[in-house]
């Protein structure tokens, strides 16, 4: 958040971000009796609490937090009111100066108004418009929870600041069940699951930002992109391929050049001699990028092609590896990578089809998230701000249009949304769907954009039933957004628990005896993978409990011990993951219930169990 954000949009604070703004003030006053001589910056309220920036004499570490804490609550129970005065700009200049306080001076001096507001809470003063709570003593409970460094305006070139987090909450419940959420958020972090489990590595020598899938994550990854081609295919979808790279003119055409550029990677340049009298300009078109978006290739397939208005709606799939040169700064783990798979979509309609295609696929990214169990969360509209015509293409009414297009399809599917201006793609409004994960925590996953833009650009027609050229909309989709995002995500919802269908190995045979029961155990084995499990047996020369535990670490769904009552009646003494002792099963019921359970993508570990993940 710039300082001109925190001093704008503070008057927008809800209850609970006033409170919290309140506690950054407070957290301020305590740091300054504790360290004299520290220079203040901002201090916003966030949306999971509150920071303030701060240069300090000496470094700021955790262990100094109870301290921190113990002035604050000394703060709170004096019940100091806030108070807050205008002064003139001369006047804050001259009483900033003289605590020597530059930051302060600095957002002073590029303040338009002629007045700044002050804050105060008992002896502590500190330039804000607020707006606050009526007293220290309206703040809840409190907790300081990290520091971390800041470059001073976000400028890597301006000093470093100490940034410390706090978080505030109206109740001791609300802090708790908080602290729990980040305590679990810790735990099931998708980067350590996918070390422990198998899932994934990253190398220096590969480079950062591009993830390599080991076998257990390949077979999730394979599942995930295989569930969404049958259920697309069986919604009249056509997959197709196009390449990893294009010449620079194609992205030039669809600016994609002009508004990416700096997201896409370094063009590689053809090998061959300069022709006679060729330009710079040209010898660059003759170039190529690696491909950051698929809708210019798709575009170009359309176009190979005569279509009439009979064929409508055409839906191009494709599960494309795209590449985006994200700052090394923002690479996290999968969920934001510079080698992605996007599970992306054009549909080519006719204009009066609109609704009825966006319905369809409003029903497609339900029943696909609904699947996974992400039935929690809402739509953000993004739409343009067109009084600044740099960002967006096409003329106003070609936007208006699209904009009335993608309310009345939203609103006939009786969906509530946000709408957010200026958030719009360059050709055209969008549809985003934020899904809350098992944790409440909120991610960006389904994309649907309508785009009148590119149809228009690239000369894009179809014969219609007067016999005349129409020019068709195209809908952009996106319901996983990117196979390893959407699987970062996963693997946190799940805690790193897959359902049966989606765990790279659903049973694992733990013989009691390698030496007597080994035999049975290899049997059992091949029938389970004849049967289409993903299986393996647990051979080592280790005792069973510590091979139980073991693939309960793995998590896998089922363990399958056997000894000789097994071996004599056919069946395996079936655990699960979840603790559960099942007991003895005849093999070919397991099999059958397994197979279903896998087959049919059923949400539960084992019928009529306790456990359902």
């Amino acid at each position: 958040m710039s300082v001109e954000e925190e001093l704008n949009l503070s008057i927008k604070y809800t209850p609970l971000q006033r409170m919290r703004h309140s506690a950054a003030h407070v957290m301020a006053e305590a740091i300054q009796d504790l360290f004299p001589g520290v220079r203040f910056a901002i201090g916003p309220a966030i949306e999971d609490g509150f920071y303030y920036d701060m240069e300090l004499p000496r470094p700021l570490t955790p262990e100094d937090f109870p301290a921190i804490e113990e002035r604050m609550s000394q703060s709170v129970a004096a019940n100091h009111p806030f108070t807050q005065t205008k002064w003139s700009r001369a006047r804050a200049l001259k009483y900033f100066r003289e605590k020597d306080q530059p930051y302060k001076i600095e957002i002073i001096e590029n303040l338009p108004d002629a007045q700044v507001g002050i804050y105060q809470q008992g002896p502590f003063l500190d330039l804000c418009r607020g707006p606050h709570v009526e007293s220290t003593g309206q703040i809840g409970p409190f907790k300081l929870m990290r520091v971390a460094g800041a470059y001073w305006r976000g400028d890597e070139h301006r000093p470093m600041l100490t940034r410390v987090y706090g978080t505030a909450w109206f109740t001791q419940q609300e802090l708790d069940q908080y602290l729990w959420q980040l305590e679990e958020a810790r735990k099931r972090d998708h980067r350590k699951l996918g070390r422990e489990l198998g899932l994934f590595a990253f190398s220096e020598d590969v480079g950062p930002g591009v993830p390599l899938f080991l076998p257990n994550g390949e077979i999730v990854r394979h599942e995930m992109e295989r569930y969404v081609r049958e259920t697309q295919t069986a919604h009249g979808y056509q997959h197709v391929w196009t390449s990893n790279i294009a010449r620079v003119r194609l992205y030039k055409r669809s600016k994609h050049w002009e508004h990416y550029r700096e997201a896409m990677f370094p063009k590689m340049q053809e090998e061959r001699d300069v022709r006679e009298g060729e330009s710079a300009e040209e010898r660059e078109d003759n170039s190529f990028e690696l491909k950051p978006m698929n809708c210019p290739s798709h575009f170009t397939l359309y176009k190979s092609q005569r279509h009439s208005y009979r064929e409508f709606p055409i839906r191009y799939a494709e599960f494309a590896t795209l590449y985006r040169y994200e700052k090394q700064g923002e690479l996290a783990g999968l969920t934001r990578v510079r080698a992605l798979t996007q599970d992306d979509s054009h549909i080519f309609v006719r204009h009066d089809q609109i609704q009825e295609e966006f319905g369809r696929i409003v029903d497609l990214v339900r029943e696909i998230l609904g699947t996974y169990g992400l039935t929690d969360y809402r739509v953000r509209l993004s739409l343009p701000d067109l009084s600044d015509t740099t960002k967006y293409h096409g003329n106003v009414e070609i936007w208006q249009s699209a904009i009335a297009d993608l309310r009345a399809a939203l609103d006939s599917k009786a969906m509530e949304y946000d709408a957010v201006e200026g958030e719009a793609a360059f050709y055209g409004p969008k549809m985003d769907l934020m899904a809350r994960d098992a944790l409440g925590r909120e991610w960006q996953l389904s994309t649907i954009q309508l785009d009148f833009f590119q149809p228009e650009n690239f000369e894009l027609e179809y014969t219609g039933e007067d016999g005349q050229a129409h020019r068709p909309a195209v809908i952009h989709r996106a319901i996983m957004g990117s196979t390893e995002r959407f699987m970062g995500v996963l693997i946190e919802h799940y805690a790193g628990a897959f359902p049966v269908w989606l765990a790279p190995v659903q049973a694992v045979v733990i013989p009691i005896s390698d030496e007597k029961h080994g035999e049975y155990a290899e049997r059992v084995l091949r029938h389970l993978r004849e049967a289409g499990l993903r299986a393996d047996a647990d051979m080592r020369k280790e005792r069973m409990n510590a091979k139980v535990r073991d693939a309960q670490l793995q998590k896998i769904p089922y363990m399958l011990v056997v000894g000789d009552k097994e071996a004599a009646a056919e069946a395996v003494a079936v655990r699960l993951r979840s603790n559960e002792n099942l007991g003895a099963i005849p093999l070919s019921e397991f099999i059958a219930t397994a197979h279903r359970i896998a087959s049919q993508r059923e949400k539960v570990l084992w019928p009529e169990s306790a456990a359902v993940k």
